[in-house]
């Protein structure tokens, strides 16, 4: 999932000062699950905004409300129902979120109440790890389902590097070696003559270097051109 974390409260409050009329729109599926960005969240922000020792002058006013995907143009313009007197609008989605409301609204400025950081998933209660950088080239099959892309700190594709040590990576002892995690997790598959194939060199030009990415289905719609 899309994993994020709250802004600072005076960061937030500077980025509305001046506004009368402030919707806070809550996003209710990964920023939800990471316990950020949700309904709850949402309600929680507007209480704690309006604590006037944030704002030089008068607070602006709160009304909130949460859809289920903000990044999602077709449900943004169904559901979300904008009070009139809106004059901007708290996102508390990712940034993908955020700049779909931008779009839809380019009348209104579209403000993040969030830091994006990273694609993880739940490790234990109220922990979440980085797994994916959505490289768009994944080699988890090559791997056993352990990412040297984002758990390597030198993203090395053929095993550890020399700084690595007793199964921790250089930057921190509380670091795991992305490619000890690799070797013991081959040899509990008993697949550890896997870590002796060589990866090819690796195309980023599925990465972030290509510019923005795009997705085109036209399998899943005829409608749509393959162009």
């Amino acid at each position: 999932m899309i994993v994020a974390e709250p802004k600072p409260l005076e960061e937030i409050a500077l980025s509305i000062a001046g506004y009368k009329n402030v919707l806070i729109l809550g996003c209710g599926t990964c920023v939800s699950v990471c316990l950020t960005g949700g309904d709850k969240e949402a309600w929680i922000l507007a209480d704690e905004l309006i604590t006037s020792k944030y704002f030089k002058d008068t607070p602006p006013s709160f009304s909130v409300q949460t859809i289920e995907r903000q990044c999602e143009k077709d449900m943004l313009e169904v559901y979300l129902k904008m009070p009139p007197e809106t004059d901007a609008v708290l996102s508390m989605a990712c940034g993908a979120g955020v700049q779909t409301v931008s779009e839809i609204f380019k009348t209104l400025p579209v403000l993040p109440a969030l830091n994006t950081t990273f694609l993880g998933a739940l490790e234990e209660t109220r922990l979440w790890r980085e797994k994916c950088q959505g490289c768009g080239n994944c080699i988890l099959a090559l791997t056993a389902g352990v990412c040297p892309v984002s758990r390597c700190a030198k993203k090395l594709f053929n095993g550890p590097c020399g700084g690595s040590s007793k199964g921790k990576c250089e930057i921190s002892q509380e670091v795991d070696c992305a490619w000890q995690l690799i070797i013991d997790r081959l040899e509990g598959l008993g697949r550890i003559e896997d870590y002796g194939r060589i990866i090819p060199s690796r195309d980023w030009s599925t990465d972030r270097g290509g510019g923005p990415r795009k997705l085109i289905r036209p399998d899943r719609d005829s409608s749509i051109s393959k162009s």
